[in-house]
């Protein structure tokens, strides 16, 4: 899950980073209030789960609360990437000596946290590794003791900082360090870091992104940052069937029936098997198709789980059709999902043989769950179909 740049920074402040004052506003007399109290010029900055702000007009600077109110009016209206604004963050004006760029995430080949630190901030870090390799530090850590501030500093030194930048800048790496471990993210990112014209060096803005399974233990964090347990923070804002699905899938234990992500198409998907249900997704598209929504169903859920989920997909107005497809599966019980499925259906007010394009989930108790299917008159599959052909039968009984 992502974090807007204003959340981002509260995070950031309990770890001691130095930041510049500011402001989270939702009107533009927030936006004005705001500006008096810093008593100063400001920038003000959308907040949108999105990058890109600036070349879109969302960043903007004023020097009076009268400009920061009209601004504010303006930005709040303002789509970036096809998202409007939750508020805007306004902060002190500050005078820029030197940028840089610091970030900690996971190297998925090494198997270890990487810190990347680079001298040049301010711009995109691809293009930095890309042109001027020699401005970039790579640095490895364990993620099994104790962070260590020998390593932050390692990794400044390397691209030449020494003297005073060199120990206020590891202090900040290390602070990042430390959060990233300590609240399981898996991007903890510093772009730019500023050396002010005093010497000071403070964060301008930040980026955070928390692995999703980790809600639960850092419930208490996002409670403070006021973000609800259905706010599934991905790109963008969580939509009503989104939210729906979270709410449906939280309020019943048994197994998995949610985890549902809204696209634009008219295919509505049921699928499942750990990366079973990315293969199928990506099969869909493969075959030409539009899938309306990701989601996953597994661990046996109950039939009224199941079913809770058909319904909400199947009474999404853009979906003609859908399919329920998983991989081989042990502890799902066929049965269960196929009465699930059609009590779904029946009670969106669908008839199930025309409502769902295929179901394959071969498994446990298939021969009773074929039955069910049989009885509605539902096409199904079994094992000797694969998931790819599949989902092109699947496409091929959708409008296109």
């Amino acid at each position: 899950m992502r974090f807007y740049e204003y959340e981002a920074k509260k995070v950031l402040a309990g770890y001691g980073v130095p930041l510049p004052k500011r402001q989270f506003a939702t009107n533009a007399e927030e936006v004005a209030d705001a500006t008096l109290k810093i008593e100063g010029p400001v920038v003000i900055k959308s907040q949108v789960l999105s990058g890109g702000r600036m070349k879109a007009g969302g960043v903007q600077f004023a020097d009076t609360p009268e400009g920061a109110h009209n601004l504010g009016e303006e930005m709040l209206k303002l789509e970036i990437s096809g998202l409007l604004p939750v508020g805007v963050l306004v902060e002190e004006k500050r005078s820029i000596e030197q940028e840089y760029y610091a970030a900690v995430t996971y190297d998925a080949r090494a198997k270890r946290p990487l810190i990347i630190f680079s001298d040049m901030g301010g711009i995109d870090i691809e293009e930095v590794a890309e042109r001027h390799p020699e401005h970039l530090s790579r640095t490895h850590f364990s993620a099994n003791r104790p962070f260590s501030d020998y390593t932050a500093k390692v990794a400044v030194s390397s691209v030449g900082i020494t003297g005073r930048d060199l120990t206020q800048l590891s202090r900040m790496i290390s602070a990042l360090a430390a959060l990233f471990l300590e609240r399981d993210m898996t991007l903890a990112e510093i772009n730019p870091i500023a050396k002010l014209d005093d010497g000071s060096i403070i964060a301008l803005d930040c980026h955070l992104d928390m692995e999703a399974e980790a809600r639960v233990t850092h419930r208490k964090l996002l409670e403070e940052l006021g973000i609800p347990d259905e706010d599934n923070r991905q790109a963008r804002p969580p939509t009503k069937f989104e939210i729906d699905a979270a709410t449906l899938d939280a309020a019943d234990p048994r197994g998995v029936a949610g985890n549902l992500t809204q696209f634009d198409g008219n295919l509505g998907l049921i699928i499942g098997a750990g990366g079973g249900s990315l293969t199928l997704f990506d099969a869909v598209r493969a075959a030409g198709g539009r899938p309306a929504n990701y989601c996953e169903i597994g661990g046996n859920p109950s039939v009224s789980k199941a079913a809770a989920l058909t319904k909400l997909i199947c009474e999404q107005p853009q979906i003609d059709k859908i399919a329920v497809m998983m991989n081989v599966v042990s502890n799902t019980r066929v049965d269960i999902v196929a009465r699930g499925v059609i009590k779904g259906c029946i009670q969106a007010g669908f008839d199930p043989a025309e409502k769902i394009a295929i179901f394959r989930i071969p498994g446990s108790w298939e021969g009773e769950g074929f039955a069910i299917l049989e009885k509605y008159g539902v096409e199904y599959v079994d094992r000797s179909i694969s998931m790819h052909e599949a989902a092109e039968r699947a496409v091929a009984k959708t409008e296109i």
